[in-house]
């Protein structure tokens, strides 16, 4: 998590801020939404989610949409199950229980991959879609983020339109398993937002994936206003 910038910052957002901070880095735990009052959570998930979003735009997407209070908790409790079986059915997927959302990350050794220079998802990779689908269907109230990244290897502009490529076949593929297009939104940033050293294998490796941000829809919101007043 990027070191913010409190300068600019008031004292009341920055006490705020720091509530936001230890609720973030207990994130796994079901009443993480509960611990944050309905208005400071928003504050908490403009400034986390804009300065969180400049290194890793997923997780900024997901501290974004925090609304808090008990109805934060309700989607938190939601968000714990869904998490539960998205371990249960793609064990190498790497599963982040985040604020009010999930954070998921495929790469070559989790299910999500894709031959050199290729975007088609195939083999293993449909097979990991297939479960997802299956899940995303069980838990209709989520709107998904699907980012695509690349490693160093190549031209800039290669790497942008690669990762654009790749995202869009994994968008384009849940859609076909009947998922609505309304839930989905798309993006991609070749190799500007690396996880690992670009310098080794391995972190190449880590670097050619899929990132996916689960956050509650906004008829799940209203769900948890609704359950909690």
């Amino acid at each position: 998590m990027r070191k913010l910038n409190l300068k600019s910052i008031s004292l009341f957002m920055a006490f705020t801020l720091l509530i936001g901070c230890n609720a973030y880095k207990n994130a796994n735990k079901t009443q993480k939404g509960a611990g944050i009052g309905a208005a400071g959570g928003a504050v908490i998930g403009g400034v986390i989610g804009n300065n969180v979003g400049k290194g890793n735009t997923a997780l900024g997407a997901i501290l974004g949409a925090v609304i808090g209070g008990a109805a934060g908790g309700y989607i938190g409790n939601r968000m714990d199950r869904q998490a539960e079986r998205i371990e249960e059915e793609i064990p190498g997927a790497e599963v982040t229980r985040v604020g009010e959302g999930i954070n998921v990350t495929f790469n070559e050794d989790a299910g999500v991959y894709f031959d050199t220079n290729k975007s088609n998802v195939k083999g293993t990779s449909a097979t990991t879609l297939d479960k997802l689908a299956a899940i995303f269907e069980e838990y209709p109230n989520s709107d998904i983020l699907v980012e695509g990244h690349t490693d160093s290897a190549g031209p800039d502009d290669y790497n942008m339109q690669l990762s654009e490529q790749r995202a869009l076949s994994v968008t384009k593929y849940l859609i076909a398993k009947g998922l609505s297009a309304k839930r989905f939104t798309t993006k991609w940033y070749g190799e500007n937002q690396p996880k690992g050293d670009n310098a080794t294998k391995e972190g190449k490796a880590t670097n050619r994936r899929v990132e996916l941000a689960i956050v509650a829809s906004a008829e799940l919101k209203e769900e948890a206003k609704r359950s909690t007043n």
